[in-house]
Parts: structure tokens; C-alpha cells; sequence
């Protein structure tokens, strides 16, 4: 599979925008990353990832997931062991970000993050955001009219943010000549309308009425169900579990394939156990085997994927012996680093 990726030039602003807005080339379909955010989240892989055994996070076990996926945390006493590693495994680093896609002359993104201004009162640390994503946006050669279609993988707090932007105090499409889809699972699970419970109880709370239903009422949304296909490259199926309508991108260009997963996976220690769920899938056993069954598809085809929430390179490939998965490579893009999105946070 060939798979191109443009080099940084040499000047300050430019590398600056480079760390932020990495583009990459599979097939005829261009791929840029656009980061949101980039830094700790308040859990530790304990409690995000319950069913992966203590030692994957400790110790030199966990020594290839820093600093990209695990952030280091001093022992009891301040101060890292001789070697540099923390006794203490840390919390999980996570990424939020977009991947822009430009397919058959149109541009096209693939989830919105967190968005700016929002009311999150059970999810705090994503409440009340101002960060610079569509000046990062701008700096990909897209403004928010330019963008003709967006797909959210589904319809959690960190992934339909930017659906929406407050003009005075409404809450109004960003792209308001994109088509967004939405899969009619995911939307009729989260409308609160329909009393459906979640494990994480209130943590998407108004993110409905502020992100997804603003778009609907101004007629921009199309709910699609079993699969969709967007254009000769790419194609939207189902991939329930983490959500009841969570969906996976296929992207097919000649012999070069790519999966855009969404929350598959949100550390690549889950290659490795690919039966662990994140505390947030709404149907273990489906995620399970949804997981599963995806990771053996990228291993024989060759396909890269990308995962809605990995730091680091962004994307890779897997290989698979028997029912063990490993990982074989990362993408060429450039590393993403928390510096990618200093000075960021609450208004």
C-alpha cells in the first residue's frame, strides 16, 4: 500500500501548524488530522479499561505506551525509579480530534469534538471549552461553508461538539451547507424523548439538545440505517456496542483501505486485548465481538486505522496469529503533543 505524507517546511508558524494539521494520501482520498485536544483525561487505565490486567499499565510493561497513551506519574515519593519509569501507572492520554477527508471533490469530516461554550455539568472537564479548532480547521484550507458533509461515528459528548456554534443564544450549525450523518440508532437512543438508560447516566447530558438536535431542526441532518454510502471511496457501516449505532468509515481507493473505527479502541492496549472494553461501551459483549471482528478485517486487508481518540502517530496497522493481534505499524504522521493545544481550556 503506498501512502504518502507531507513534510513539515522549515519555517516557525508553519512547523507550528504542522504538529496540529498532519496530511497523509491513501489512494485518491487525502487525509488530514485536526486536533481538538491532546493531554490527560481524569482516569486511569484501571478505571478506564477494567477488564486489561494491572501489569499492562505498570512498570516497563507499559513502557511503549508512554508518553503517547499513558501519562507518567511519579511514585509515592515525587520521583520516577532510576530507569525513568513511575511506579505508578498514571492516567490515560487521549486525543480529541477530527479527520478531514477530501474524496471526490468534496470535503468531508469524520467527528467534531468537544465544541466551544458548552453546558456540560456531569462531564466538567469538557464543559465550558474555548480552543482554537477552526482556526486549525482554516490552517487545512477549510473554512466552515467549505465542508459538505460530516459524519459523527456517534453521538457522544466528544464527538458532535463542533456540529454547533452559539450565535447569540442559539445554537446554530458551524457547516451549514454540510449533510450530517447521523445513525438513526444512535439518534433515537440518545433523544431524551425516548427515556433510554446509559452507563454513563448523565455524562452526555444536554449534549442532544445543544449538538445534535439544532442541526436536525434546520433539516441538515440525514439519518441513515444499515449502511450508507457517501461516494465511490467511502462508505458507512454499522459497528454497534460502544453505542447502539456506533458506525465505522470504510475508505476504498484502488488496492489502499483505511477504517475511521470512532471509539473502537481508545489505547492500543487494546490490540494487544482486544476482549477489554472501555467503561463506557453501552453493550460489552457486542463491542467485544464488534472489535474483534474489525481488527481481523484491517489485519487481512491491510488497512490502516483510525481510531476517534489515539495520541501519538494517529493511526495504524495490525497483524494477527490465530486470534492475537499485534501491531505492526504507525502512520507517517507527524506525533501529536499536548504543546499542540497549550493554552486551551475553560472560558
Amino acid at each position: 500500500m503506498t501512502r504518502t505524507a507531507n513534510r513539515p517546511t522549515t519555517d516557525t508558524a508553519a512547523h507550528q501548524r504542522q504538529r496540529t494539521v498532519d496530511h497523509l494520501q491513501i489512494g485518491e482520498v487525502s487525509v488530514t488530522r485536526v486536533l481538538e485536544y491532546y493531554g490527560p483525561v481524569d482516569l486511569t487505565p484501571a478505571d478506564f479499561f477494567p477488564g486489561i490486567p494491572d501489569r499492562a499499565w505498570e512498570g516497563e510493561g507499559a513502557a511503549w505506551l508512554r508518553p503517547d497513551f499513558l501519562n507518567s506519574t511519579p511514585d509515592a515519593s515525587g520521583t520516577p525509579d532510576a530507569s525513568g519509569t513511575p511506579d505508578a501507572p498514571g492516567v490515560v492520554q487521549s486525543a480529541i480530534q477530527t479527520w478531514l477527508l477530501r474524496s471526490d471533490g468534496r470535503t468531508i469530516l469524520i467527528d467534531t469534538g468537544v465544541g466551544n461554550h458548552k453546558e456540560r455539568p456531569y462531564s466538567p472537564v469538557w464543559s465550558h471549552r474555548n480552543t482554537g479548532f477552526l482556526d486549525r480547521l482554516a490552517a487545512a484550507g477549510v473554512a466552515p461553508q467549505d465542508v459538505d458533509v460530516v459524519v459523527n461515528t456517534h453521538l457522544h459528548v466528544d464527538h458532535v461538539g463542533w456540529n454547533t456554534r452559539l450565535e447569540d443564544r442559539d445554537w446554530v450549525p458551524t457547516f451549514p451547507n454540510a449533510v450530517y450523518l447521523m445513525a438513526r440508532d444512535d439518534f433515537d437512543f440518545w433523544n431524551p424523548a425516548n427515556g433510554h438508560r446509559s452507563v454513563l447516566g448523565r455524562g452526555n447530558q444536554n449534549v442532544f439538545e445543544d449538538s445534535v438536535a439544532p442541526v436536525h431542526r434546520e433539516g441538515r441532518a440525514l439519518l441513515w440505517e444499515g449502511g450508507h454510502r457517501i461516494d465511490a471511496h467511502l462508505r458507512l457501516d454499522l459497528a454497534p456496542g460502544h453505542t447502539p449505532g456506533s458506525c465505522v468509515v470504510t475508505l476504498e481507493s484502488g488496492t489502499d483501505r483505511a477504517l475511521f473505527v470512532g471509539d473502537l479502541m481508545h489505547s492500543p492496549a487494546q490490540v494487544l486485548h482486544p476482549d477489554c472494553n472501555s467503561c463506557f461501551c453501552e453493550d460489552p459483549a457486542t463491542a467485544r465481538a464488534t472489535r474483534r471482528r474489525l481488527l481481523g478485517r484491517a489485519a487481512d486487508q491491510g488497512a490502516l486505522l483510525f481510531p476517534a481518540h489515539f495520541g501519538g502517530h494517529g493511526a495504524l496497522e495490525v497483524t494477527r496469529t490465530a486470534d492475537a493481534f499485534a501491531i505492526k505499524g504507525w502512520a507517517p504522521f507527524g506525533r501529536a503533543t499536548r504543546q499542540d493545544t497549550t493554552g486551551e481550556g475553560r472560558r
